[in-house]
């Protein structure tokens, strides 16, 4: 794979491109076309794309998969925490106006931006996870049976 030396710098040139375009969609999701999904998603293709170029090994150097495992169920618990808060806080289940009861609006803005980021960061590490599970499987079939 040493020979493939275009391929490898043009992919660490688009692996930050990629993860800024994904960090602008989680951000800017609740104002336009986006959010945690879908960022979550190119943010996970811009490690999937290193790990095809670089290999499965590189890759789970840099996103080792103890913390693929722990983002996945963080991002739920951010997710379920937020609902959380606002029953502690004597609202509905994810009534995000409990959070600035002055202004809910407000309150609003903050419960969509942290609930987006618990979205966000289970769908990066769960389409990282499946990558690894899939990646790392030993072959059925060796290359001369092809």
């Amino acid at each position: 794979m040493r020979h493939h030396l275009i391929l490898r710098v043009i992919t660490k040139l688009l692996v930050g491109a990629i993860m800024l375009f994904a960090f602008y969609v989680q951000f800017h999701g609740d104002f336009s076309p986006g959010g945690g999904f879908q960022a979550g998603v190119i943010m996970a293709v811009a490690f999937i794309l290193y790990g095809l170029v670089f290999s499965l090994h590189n890759v789970q150097r840099v996103f080792p998969p103890w913390l693929v495992h722990k983002l996945v169920a963080l991002g739920v618990l951010i997710y379920a925490g937020t609902g959380v808060v606002s029953m502690f806080l004597g609202y509905t289940f994810l009534d995000y106006g409990s959070f600035v009861p002055s202004h809910p609006s407000s309150g609003q803005h903050y419960g969509i931006l942290v609930v987006e980021l618990g979205v966000g960061v289970t769908v990066t590490a769960v389409m990282v996870a499946i990558y690894y599970a899939f990646a790392g499987r030993p072959p059925r079939l060796s290359d001369e049976e092809w």
